[in-house]
């Protein structure tokens, strides 16, 4: 569960995958590729409610990309709620410190 919560951090703040014209990787390794490290994330609590499946004989269910969808969106809901002063929209993932510089000048007037 921890992996899957990383895992979504990481593509809503880390993981851009670059292309060339030729459709030729540009992020081939580790220094390009930004992946999450334990500097870069909060405690991760989890709560476990027992909700057995009733579509096999052992009740099991898979749940360990369950924090990968909505920690992304969760990340990305907040930043929009922090910003909402300044009407900024994201539409793409990850988000970068640099494009949150471009939609934030963009939606405010430069007097603001």
């Amino acid at each position: 569960m921890h992996g899957g919560a990383v895992h979504g951090i990481g593509n809503a703040l880390f993981e851009w995958m670059g292309f060339d014209n030729d459709a030729q990787p540009m992020t081939t390794n580790f220094a390009d590729y930004l992946l999450p490290a334990a500097p870069e994330l909060p405690p991760i609590g989890v709560h476990l409610l027992a909700y057995p499946s009733t579509k096999n004989p052992l009740g099991v269910k898979g749940i360990g990309e369950s924090g990968t969808v909505p920690a992304a969106a969760a990340i990305i809901s907040g930043i929009e709620d922090a910003l909402r002063d300044y009407d900024v929209r994201i539409d793409e993932i990850p988000i970068s410190p640099a494009r949150l510089c471009q939609l934030i000048q963009a939606a405010k007037p430069p007097d603001c």
